[in-house]
């Protein structure tokens, strides 16, 4: 299990975004040499946890609890055969591209030490909005209904992750799960229950000490409304 690149992005104007800037960062490249990862602050004040890295809409992106985006480079691969065309590491906007590492699989809370100073944990999936949507249609080829089609594709949405141990990462560095909290929730299954099947999300609350606090509060209001699962 390995970084195959760290990327990052900066910020330049758009017309498919909903941020009041009217900008976005969604365009990450890989970067060289060793990358500085920290905890960049609360939600909808902090941004990025990579240095280097820009976040545009504090209101879904970045913050503590989402502070780094992974995506696994074989689900990349299966997009590429899905969508007849190339994809770069970081054409995903996320900010660590992987190999060998089970991303969606991996539990709320699951935590993974990159490289050896940085230990980061896997607190939620991505939500796919407009703005990804425009930015794959901008490089090339057919994406109609793309929120809906990577909503429910069984490739997985990629890990949110925050950092518990800050320092430094660079492409190559060995990736270790270094602990594996004792419940089932994973990636792909919070995934699901946040958008497809909301009956699951009651039983995502084991992990609620760990998710990221978007997905907590969807969690906690579904479960206040409609009771926990019999």
């Amino acid at each position: 299990m390995k970084l195959l690149s760290v990327n990052a992005g900066q910020a330049r104007a758009v017309d498919y975004t909903d941020a009041a800037s009217g900008t976005t960062g969604i365009d990450k490249r890989p970067v060289e040499g060793p990358v500085k990862v920290e905890a960049p602050g609360g939600r909808g004040v902090g941004a990025s946890g990579i240095a280097g890295d820009t976040v545009c809409d504090l209101r879904f992106h970045g913050g503590d609890d989402r502070a780094v985006y992974a995506f696994a480079r074989e689900d990349m691969d299966l997009w590429e055969r899905d969508l007849g065309r190339p994809l770069v590491n970081g054409s995903f906007g996320e900010n660590l591209t992987t190999l060998g590492l089970d991303v969606n699989g991996a539990l709320v809370g699951e935590r993974w030490r990159v490289g050896p100073d940085v230990v980061l944990e896997v607190t939620g999936g991505r939500i796919p909005c407009r703005t990804f949507a425009g930015f794959l249609e901008e490089q090339g080829g057919e994406v109609k209904g793309w929120v809906r089609r990577f909503t429910q594709s069984t490739a997985g949405p990629g890990a949110l992750l925050r950092v518990i141990e800050p320092g430094e990462i660079r492409a190559g560095d060995p990736v270790t799960v270094v602990h594996r909290p004792a419940h089932e929730v994973t990636v792909a299954l919070l995934h699901r229950a946040a958008t497809t099947e909301r009956a699951l999300l009651p039983s995502t609350l084991v992990a609620a000490e760990w998710m990221e606090s978007g997905l907590l509060e969807l969690a906690r209001t579904y479960t206040e409304k409609y009771g926990t699962v019999a």
